[in-house]
């Protein structure tokens, strides 16, 4: 048992010194194809002309590929639209995991892209028409409460909708 130990703490080590730290980027939602996140051999200091040659991969988390890496210039590239809502429901904070692998030696790099809401999605109420009937003698600056409205790009747990009575 303690030959395999240490071969377990062995291989362990081994490949813990191949996983480099983590790299983040942000980017807002619905950016086009195409669209350049960041330079990712420039951020993890890896040499541009020999990606190919070591066999850059991205493996995504997520199941959809949502990235690539031009190998060429080493830029991490979106090649599919990411909206955050359907990702990541109403969570506060949206983050893709992404690994990168290389070969030759081997090496792994985390890298998180966070997903930033836009808004981009109207509020919507259960009807489509609500009457409000008000008293002839109510004073100007008088409040009424609304029905809330939903909206997937700003959840509220307690909203109430206003009118105020002008002159």
């Amino acid at each position: 048992i303690t030959s395999r130990v240490f071969l377990w703490w062995h291989h362990f080590f081994l490949l813990w010194t191949t996983i480099d730290g983590q790299t983040r980027y942000s980017i807002p939602e619905e950016l086009k194809q195409g669209s350049v996140v960041g330079n990712i051999a420039k951020d993890l200091g890896l040499v541009v002309s020999e990606l190919h040659r070591r066999k850059l991969r991205l493996t995504s988390e997520a199941g959809k590929q949502y990235f690539s890496v031009d190998l060429g210039k080493g830029e991490l590239v979106v090649t599919d639209r990411i909206d955050r809502e359907e990702m990541c429901g109403q969570k506060p904070s949206c983050l893709l995991p992404l690994e990168l692998v290389i070969d030759n030696p081997l090496q792994l790099h985390r890298v998180e892209i966070e997903i930033q809401d836009t808004n981009d999605n109207s509020p919507s109420f259960l009807t489509k028409e609500k009457v409000v009937k008000i008293a002839e003698l109510v004073n100007p600056g008088a409040r009424f409460p609304l029905e809330s409205a939903q909206d997937p790009d700003h959840p509220c747990v307690f909203c109430v909708i206003v009118f105020v009575l002008g002159l």
